[in-house]
């Protein structure tokens, strides 16, 4: 006879899934407007996610062991199923207890899964251990191991039950509590009557050369508002957009096309003089100025754009000396990056033989990179995309593009 409860039974999966949904809205509605505004929503959703994820037991079935007491036990009359009375006395008897530990949400037991049969397993379920425990006057090692494996199977199956159920929602999540992170901000933005852009814009040359670039239809460039540190008020930044920072890639790209394809040209030059090719075909394409070797905030930076006194691109052009020197280079323009600059870029040149070596190891060192917060995403066989985090606050993100081209010794 068992000494146990009813499990699968208290709550229905889909009723506990709804509550956990519904309550993503009022958990980010206690989030300040400040910090919506400010802090990137990826790192937002990321701290959320925790609290919102359903947690499935998972047995410890490895670890799963027995223990045996004497004590008082209930049975009933051996006339019972013939009849006779079926009130039940309680006798010195044998009780065999199978301990199986557990990790994960201990109500989870209380649930009864969308697929479930008419007789879920009994146990008790306490201090990170589903117990189930067979008892009686006279127990056979037999009829005690079928009652137990029976029992535990029964649990394993209405957790694999539950689990399916639950995967779903789980996978959902993230963009439901992005949506209603985004849907929050955007309507705080309304209520404070800012806008998305600000208007700090980049006016193309009507007679720009179209020397080493592509003819490009440019529009008026928009930037787009920055975040600013969670512990002051919001206060929108000009930041460079993306159409703009992709054309500017753009111009640096086909200008380093050239040095590859025409590598005789260039055998001579350092970075410095390569460098100023890249500003002559920036000052060329664009109203403004660029301008090499400018004082930036801790240091001077190889290229530099400024809108109306403020920076909106800065990059570093350098040739591929290792691992250990790129991520220094890395380092260096972190370390160049006032608060507000948001688009960056590196730019390496490879004169080495073997390229797609030098190609794998920037990929591996970027990875070790500890302010490196995702991607890459490949926008070309030489160039990738990543988002790292200001070190100087780890709310600020910046977007750095990875440009590599070979430039080899003719």
């Amino acid at each position: 006879m068992s000494r146990n409860s009813l499990l699968f039974s208290e709550f229905d999966i889909f009723s506990v899934i709804e509550r956990q949904r519904a309550s993503i809205e009022p958990r980010i509605h206690q989030i300040s407007n400040n910090e919506i505004l400010s802090r990137p929503v990826e790192d937002i959703v990321e701290g959320l996610i925790d609290g919102f994820t359903m947690t499935v037991p998972i047995l410890d079935l490895e670890q799963a062991h027995v223990s045996q007491t004497e004590g008082m036990v209930e049975v009933r009359s051996a006339f019972a199923d013939y009849g006779g009375s079926r009130e039940t006395t309680r006798v010195l008897g044998t009780m065999v207890t199978l301990h199986i530990p557990f990790t994960g949400e201990e109500v989870f037991f209380k649930i009864r899964p969308s697929s479930f049969n008419s007789m879920p397993p009994r146990a008790v379920v306490q201090r990170g251990e589903v117990l189930v425990t067979v008892t009686g006057r006279q127990l056979s090692p037999e009829a005690v191991k079928q009652e137990l494996d029976r029992t535990r199977d029964s649990i394993v199956q209405y957790l694999s039950w539950q689990r399916s159920d639950v995967c779903n929602f789980n996978n959902s999540m993230p963009q439901l509590v992005r949506g209603a992170i985004e849907a929050r901000k955007a309507k705080i933005l309304q209520d404070h009557n800012l806008v998305s852009s600000l208007g700090y814009p980049l006016k193309k040359r009507p007679d720009a050369p179209k020397t080493y670039v592509a003819p490009i239809a440019r529009k008026k460039v928009n930037v787009a508002s920055a975040r600013a540190a969670v512990t002051q008020p919001f206060k929108p930044e000009p930041a460079l957009d993306e159409a703009t920072y992709q054309e500017i890639l753009s111009i640096m790209h086909n200008m380093a096309l050239v040095m590859e394809r025409s590598p005789t040209a260039f055998q001579t030059m350092g970075e410095e003089d390569i460098r100023q090719h890249f500003l002559v075909q920036l000052n060329g394409q664009f109203e403004g100025s660029a301008t090499g070797e400018t004082f930036n905030f801790q240091g001077k930076t190889d290229i530099l754009i400024r809108a109306d006194g403020r920076n909106i691109f800065i990059a570093e052009c350098k040739f591929w000396g290792g691992p250990k020197a790129y991520l220094e280079t890395i380092d260096q323009l972190l370390n160049y990056l006032s608060w507000r600059d948001t688009k960056t870029a590196v730019v390496i040149f490879n004169r080495n033989k073997d390229f797609s070596k030098v190609l794998a190891s920037i990929l591996e060192a970027t990875e070790q990179h500890p302010h490196k917060k995702s991607g890459p995403n490949k926008e070309g066989e030489t160039r990738f995309r990543y988002k790292f985090s200001n070190p100087k606050d780890a709310d600020r993100e910046l977007l750095l593009t990875v440009m590599v081209f070979n430039v080899p010794t003719p």
